[in-house]
């Protein structure tokens, strides 16, 4: 895998630990700021609202900028953000800085995805999407812990600061790893971008995105609570317990892209909902044992993200047929979807949480997962009616140059 690869993975573990950092620091920050652990939650689904905002609209609207100097100011705009929130003086200030990170994020991994495409042979696409992702991995595996430890030890407002003491670590990796030469797709008309949303079979697989994340957010989000209240862990205890979670994630990420590059996106997909769904279901019955919780969390992180190499590679996959004048645009929709489910899986969570309580999230989570492996099934239908090759690989606009 070529160096680029590794500057891209360097800034995704940089956003993916002040993306993630927040559900083991919910509790902290309820009690520090007043507020309520539903509230808190919040948290999540307005970052993932600042993504899924970001993720289509500053895509499409940055599409003839230089790659290597859009990913530059993606950095430093969510160096910013991160520390507008280190000096937020209260709950309002730190959801509006959550959103402008989040901004940053939606597009840095739209351009991400096919960027890491396009630096490898197409039989590698996936894999190369999920070294991307890993840098995602890692950070719940390091960094999300760590920061939940400083947040914990220094407030909730240090782990910010380290945060973006990354953001600064990334823009430099950036700056000297990634080549300025980067192939872009060409910029779509807005008609070209809009007509993505009229495609039927695109839509479909953005349903899938949204229930599949969706479903795992309405119980990750309150994972911590969960820990603490039903599980019987110290909250000092629950950074050790996301360590467990983390080293999981980066062995089901490996894995979902392997597994795609092998079987094909769908049948893929079809795996790893089946199973995310049987985890969350199980978790009802494990979390009030600590050890058996223990056991659940490390099977729940090595499928909670094993889906994002086979989603990713499908949309691309389904775009080059559907708009092939829009891929990049497709891309980033689909991460649009991603954090559509995270936003509403946290907010949907906490509601259940004020209405039935917290143990309520992870079977309703996986009523959730179920209904995107049936939209994963019904698109496998539809492609073999269309005589598709399940293990197709995305060519074209994705494919190295």
């Amino acid at each position: 895998m070529p160096l680029a690869l590794w500057a891209l993975t360097l800034s995704a573990f940089a956003i993916g630990t002040t993306e993630f950092v927040i559900v083991g620091l919910i509790p902290t920050i309820a009690a520090s700021l007043d507020v309520s652990v539903p509230s808190a939650g919040l948290l999540v689904s307005l970052y993932a609202l600042g993504v899924a905002v970001g993720a289509p609209v500053l895509t499409a609207l940055t599409g003839r900028v230089p790659r290597k100097a859009l990913l530059l100011g993606l950095m430093a705009l969510f160096t910013a953000g991160n520390l507008i929130a280190w000096m937020a003086p209260g709950y309002e200030a730190l959801m509006a800085a959550r959103v402008l990170t989040g901004l940053a994020h939606g597009v840095f991994f739209s351009i991400g995805s096919t960027i890491a495409t396009s630096l490898v042979p197409r039989e590698k696409a996936a894999s190369a999407i999920a070294l991307m992702f890993t840098g995602l991995t890692v950070a719940l595996v390091t960094g999300v812990p760590l920061g939940t430890f400083i947040g914990q030890t220094l407030g909730w407002q240090a782990t910010f600061l380290a945060v973006s003491l990354l953001g600064v670590i990334a823009f430099i990796g950036s700056l000297i790893l990634v080549p300025a030469d980067i192939a872009g797709s060409p910029p779509a008309s807005l008609a070209t971008q809009l007509s993505v949303l009229k495609k039927p079979r695109l839509l479909l697989v953005y349903a899938m995105t949204t229930l599949g994340y969706g479903g795992t957010f309405i119980a990750f989000t309150y994972l911590a609570p969960i820990l603490q209240e039903v599980s019987g862990f110290p909250a000092s205890s629950v950074s050790l317990v996301m360590l467990v979670y983390g080293v999981s994630v980066a062995f089901g990420n490996i894995w979902g892209g392997r597994l795609a590059d092998r079987k094909g996106p769908v049948r893929a997909l079809q795996i790893v909902f089946g199973l995310l769904a049987l985890v969350l279901f199980a978790l009802t019955f494990t979390a009030s044992n600590a050890w058996l919780a223990v056991a659940t969390v490390l099977a729940w992180g090595a499928v909670a993200f094993g889906n994002v190499p086979g989603l990713q590679v499908y949309v691309v996959q389904r775009a080059e047929r559907d708009a092939p004048r829009a891929v990049d645009v497709a891309s980033g929709l689909n991460i649009a979807a991603f954090n559509v489910g995270i936003a509403l899986g946290a907010w949907g969570g906490g509601l259940i949480v004020a209405r039935f309580g917290l143990m309520a999230t992870p079977w309703i989570g996986a009523l959730v997962v179920l209904g995107a492996l049936g939209l994963t099934t019904l698109a496998g239908r539809l492609d073999r009616d269309e005589g598709i090759d399940p293990r197709a690989r995305p060519a074209g606009a994705v494919a190295a140059h």
